[in-house]
């Protein structure tokens, strides 16, 4: 390990080199304002990782030093347990920092510097789904597929329509189904009614995995658990690895997605 002496001097964007510069702010993507391009994997530059309260919340800091977000804004969460998440992800890095084992701090990141000043844009992005959401596109065959969906789906569809007024129209196949106005339109309240960056950009994280906009709300509503949504959001290939049996790289890149998705849900309720 080297030695935090020989670091940046304070003061500086210590996190700058390895998360890479943000992108232009009128990038048509919104959500990949704060990732950079892959780049080397630096050595570890700092002994303790911890945390600091201030002005701005609670603030990443390394060996005692405050850290900035890639657009050097304040590397910076309102809750402790969610400062504390970020602090444990840069404690248990190793020789090398790998942000690939950081997705609670990529997603924080994500929040701040894309997602803050791009608000609208995210929400707009996200009300697209309320045309394509999975759980509106059914399989006609074979049975026990049909009955997994059903099973899986259903009671999510029932949630909706209760706490969200929303209701779908089903379609079988691939089909393009129009969506009511008024359901839409529910959605996007639903989207707007996301508090602050960090829950809007996990509720964008979460649906972008999934594929579900319905998914996503209900996860940050507290309706389905982390497992729950996974596996709703899953039917499709579940049923598909019981009959061809498991891929190895395809649960790799699964499992990927699976700790994305996770760091979302995680975000999404300690930002409450």
């Amino acid at each position: 390990m080297s030695d935090p002496k020989s670091g940046p001097a304070a003061g500086d964007d210590i996190t700058r080199d390895w998360l890479g510069e943000p992108t232009d702010a009128a990038a048509p993507d919104p959500m990949r304002a704060a990732r950079g391009p892959a780049k080397p994997l630096p050595k570890r530059f700092y002994r303790e990782a911890g945390i600091g309260e201030g002005e701005s919340g609670f603030r990443l800091t390394l060996d005692g030093r405050p850290a900035n977000t890639p657009a050097r804004n304040p590397l910076a969460v309102p809750g402790r347990d969610l400062a504390e998440r970020i602090a444990g992800e840069w404690q248990a890095q190793d020789e090398i920092i790998d942000p690939a084992r950081m997705p609670v701090t990529r997603l924080v990141n994500t929040a701040i510097d894309g997602v803050a000043p791009r608000r609208a844009a995210v929400i707009d992005d996200l009300a697209a789904y309320a045309g394509t959401d999975l759980l509106a596109y059914r399989a006609d065959s074979p049975e026990r597929l049909v009955a997994a969906q059903t099973a899986a789906w259903d009671p999510i569809l029932d949630w909706a329509r209760e706490a969200l007024g929303v209701r779908l129209i089903l379609s079988e196949g691939v089909m393009h189904v129009t969506q009511p106005e008024a359901s839409v339109q529910a959605l996007r309240r639903a989207i707007e009614a996301a508090d602050g960056p960090f829950r809007l950009a996990a509720l964008h994280t979460m649906t972008t995995l999934t594929g579900s906009l319905l998914i996503a709300l209900a996860v940050l509503r507290g309706h389905l658990t982390p497992d729950e949504a996974w596996a709703a959001a899953h039917v499709d290939e579940t049923y598909q690895a019981s009959v061809w049996g498991r891929d190895a790289e395809a649960e790799a890149r699964l499992a990927l997605r699976r700790a994305e998705f996770d760091a979302a849900a995680q975000v999404a309720a300690l930002a409450r």
